[in-house]
């Protein structure tokens, strides 16, 4: 009984996770192979591919051996199971960011008993102390990009959000300590998140076909929205049922867990992956095509065409627009439905969580639509990239606006600002995959820079909400949201006119720099050309013994891909 249940369960979880588009094979069976993965009977304890004899595995760790690096609620491809576990990480990573904002609404509130709050900070300290965190925050964006250029960028990840972790954990006694100590922690926990999502960015520069970068990075992305979604309800249960500091405890284990399955099934490259499939490794390489076997450093890195490169400037903008909404809901919606609604600390957590479940849910479904228009040459990439970038931002400033005017409505402000951060969410579609355009070698150091500008607003937000709403009147929170509608406005205009999605000229280094794909050296069947998003043809060994599911079946011919490389003309 319990095994019939499973399976049904694992077949409908396999097939709502499948693509029904061909070209993507965005879910690949490993149970669909004739051939695949299984133990060697010749006493080596390691899993032989019998799938594809061309294809050379790197060695095996010590705990493959026992236990294979894939996950075991379902049967999906490796490049999707470092989306979801990049999402988990983006999950805890903005968790943590939640903690403090929670917690201090219960840290300065005064004792039943003594009237007198635990923390007696006034309001500059409080906004330098939630503020502290970007100022390490900002420091590691370019570094990080340079980091997970020349270093397996998901170690850097995984390194990032465990250092994070291990230091909330001390962020509770930092506190007892003093503000100054406090801020010293957050400045150092902001330095090790630096460098998460340009790492995010150098991991998808391997394990992303062009085609399929919208929705993979959305996939990711889409688990710093989740963050909050679970980490505002869930830092404020903890708070209201255990105490202020119980928040910080919570997430700096989860995180410590997470890095450790991490290690597990993540690795920097599809050809450093021991049980990946011929089928998906070939894919993957032959889509991207050769990529450069020489790391970006300082040296060699353009700087100079990067800060003179319009479409460059457009990102930079459009992520300092967004990253002001997202921080000032972030670390003050709890102070606003506290002061203008009189919420509890649980009540105004649980409520705060509304905007950014919604565009949790919007962000994905932006990536698979913004992928499917530009497979089927509805729209050309710098189309898409425009449409979802400016519309979504026009829609955020209009929602913010109906906020600002609601005033004591609840309700009205309510639903004004949880669609006002869900339509935001067609966005990140735009300028949040955008690196990976104009730039893929870049895509890092580009993510560095741009999320560098944009956590000036993670700086500058909380203190110019403390200075705006000093006497905490309805007025006050009137013109942070119409100053909010009014930063999305601008992004809007100056995206339009200076984004693009064709690849820069000075985005690849010299052709001596390349290095053909791993497969394409082991078998000459498979070209690596990087023009088109192709897949294996029908007739392909490895693949031709395929079962009759039809997500398993690779199409006879290439899709074509007129994206930015191959008809600049159309961008």
């Amino acid at each position: 009984m319990v095994a019939n249940l499973t399976n049904v369960i694992k077949d409908k979880t396999s097939g709502f996770l499948a693509s029904k588009v061909q070209y993507e094979e965005f879910n690949i069976s490993e149970k669909g192979e004739k051939g695949g993965l299984k133990p060697s009977v010749g006493g080596e304890d390691e899993w032989q591919s019998f799938d594809s004899p061309t294809i050379e595995r790197p060695p095996l760790r010590h705990i493959d051996k026992y236990i294979r690096p894939e996950l075991p609620c379902c049967d999906i491809s490796k490049r999707f199971t470092v989306a979801i576990m990049a999402s988990i990480g983006f999950l805890i990573s903005f968790g943590i960011r939640c903690n403090l904002g929670v917690a201090i609404v219960e840290m300065i509130k005064p004792d039943p008993v003594t009237k007198i709050p635990e923390f007696t900070w006034d309001t500059t300290t409080r906004g330098i102390v939630q503020s502290s965190y970007f100022w390490g925050y900002l420091v590691t964006q370019i570094p990080g990009g340079l980091l997970a250029a020349k270093y397996p960028a998901n170690l850097i990840f995984g390194t990032a959000i465990l250092g994070s972790a291990i230091l909330n954990l001390a962020v509770p006694e930092a506190a007892r300590g003093g503000p100054v100590i406090l801020i010293f922690v957050r400045i150092i926990q902001g330095l090790f998140e630096g460098v998460t999502y340009p790492a995010c960015h150098g991991i998808w520069r391997w394990w992303a076909p062009p085609l399929e970068r919208s929705r993979l990075a959305t996939l990711a992305f889409c688990g710093s929205y989740g963050g909050a979604v679970v980490g505002m309800p869930i830092s404020g249960w903890l708070v209201g049922g255990i105490s202020w500091s119980a928040p910080f405890y919570f997430y700096g284990v989860a995180g410590i867990i997470w890095y450790f399955i991490w290690l597990w099934l993540a690795f920097e490259k599809p050809s450093k992956h021991p049980t990946i499939t011929a089928q998906e490794l070939h894919y993957i390489e032959k889509s991207i095509g050769p990529v450069s076997a020489v790391a970006p450093n300082l040296k060699t890195t353009p700087w100079r065409e990067i800060f003179r490169s319009k479409p460059v400037y457009a990102i930079i903008v459009a992520n300092f627009c967004r990253s002001w909404t997202f921080y000032l809901l972030l670390l003050s919606q709890i102070t606003y439905f506290s002061q203008e609604f009189k919420f509890s600390v649980a009540e105004g957590g649980t409520l705060a969580a509304l905007p950014h479940l919604l565009m949790t849910i919007v962000v994905p479904f932006g990536g698979i639509l913004a992928d499917y228009l530009r497979k089927n040459n509805i729209m050309t990439t710098t189309q898409v990239r425009k449409v979802f970038n400016c519309g979504g931002f026009g829609m955020e400033a209009f929602f913010l606006i109906l906020v600002a005017v609601a005033k004591n409505n609840e309700g009205f402000a309510l639903l004004s600002l949880t669609l006002a951060v869900g339509v935001s969410g067609f966005a990140i579609s735009g300028f949040n995959v955008n690196h990976l355009d104009i730039a893929p070698r870049y895509a890092g150091i580009l993510m560095g820079i741009s999320n560098g500008v944009g956590t000036l607003s993670g700086l500058l937000c909380p203190i110019v909400v403390q200075a705006i709403t000093k006497d905490k009147t309805e007025e006050e929170w009137e013109k942070v949201f119409l100053l909010a509608a009014l930063i999305h406005v601008s992004g809007v205009i100056f995206y339009w006119f200076f984004a693009s999605g064709e690849l820069q000229p000075w985005a690849e280094p010299p052709p001596e720099y390349y290095e053909e794909p791993s497969a394409a050296k082991l078998d000459p069947k498979v070209e690596t050309t990087g023009l088109y998003e192709s897949t294996p043809s029908a007739g392909y060994n490895s693949t031709s013994t395929l079962s009759t599911n039809p997500f398993n079946q690779w199409p006879s011919t290439p899709p074509a891909y007129t994206g930015n490389q191959q008809n600049p003309n159309l961008e």
